[in-house]
């Protein structure tokens, strides 16, 4: 359902995702490129409509959250990126993350060597 948002509420929602909760004021901060204030709260209130985000009033206003655990939008936005950028293949869009020159502590690595194993001894 996420992918088939128009843009500007997809970001609306995926910023709202980053930051776990949050205000009007605090997504439209959040934003690569901002939004007016009622344009923000018109998007939180369709996306509230269409069920993917629930308020809540807080001592600082009405707070917004995503209803879909941020791990599920995550999976789906990265799934998005490697079938737009890399043709479907995990493979490949692993390979450019760790060409990205970040160097991995020893329990990344490790933790990554265990999934490597266990998905590969799935398929055979």
């Amino acid at each position: 359902m996420i992918d088939a948002l128009p843009r500007r509420e997809r970001e609306v929602f995926e910023t709202l995702c980053r930051l776990e909760a949050g205000t009007t004021a605090e997504v439209r901060g959040a934003l690569s490129d901002p939004l007016s204030d009622s344009a923000v709260r018109t998007m939180l209130s369709r996306l509230e409509a269409k069920g993917l985000v629930e308020r809540a009033s807080g001592p600082d206003g009405v707070r917004f959250s995503p209803v879909q655990e941020t791990e599920t939008v995550a999976v789906s936005a990265l799934r998005r990126v490697i079938d737009t950028f890399f043709a479907g293949s995990a493979a490949s869009a692993a390979t450019a993350l760790l060409g990205m020159g970040e160097r991995l502590t020893p329990q990344e690595a490790a933790a990554l060597e265990a999934l490597i194993d266990e998905r590969v001894e799935d398929k055979a």
